[in-house]
């Protein structure tokens, strides 16, 4: 199996005019942190850490197991985990079948 490096992820956006930009994945993140931080308008957060990761993990998983078909052994080997901890997080996001 061929597998593909990728130095930079980034999110390609099209615009209105059908071009399209490309943005580093980091950078999407951050945007929407800084949006976090702006809507708190100077209240304070707890458990930020957890809130994002759960924001980021539960996308991330459905998108690599439809890109494996299903497949939770190809899908745990994608992400490098393994696959009892693959199951376990679908089960906490309830997306096991």
């Amino acid at each position: 199996m061929t597998e593909a490096i990728i130095e930079n992820p980034a999110v390609v956006f099209a615009t209105e005019s059908a071009e399209q930009t490309t943005t580093p994945l980091r950078a999407s993140v951050e945007n929407a942190v800084e949006a976090y931080f702006q809507q708190l308008n100077g209240h304070s957060t707890n458990e930020l850490y957890k809130m994002v990761l759960q924001e980021v993990e539960e996308p991330l998983l459905r998108c690599v197991l439809k890109y494996t078909k299903g497949n939770q052994s190809k899908a745990s080997e994608m992400l490098g985990i393994n696959r009892g901890t693959l199951r376990k997080k679908l089960k906490l996001y309830d997306l096991h079948d």
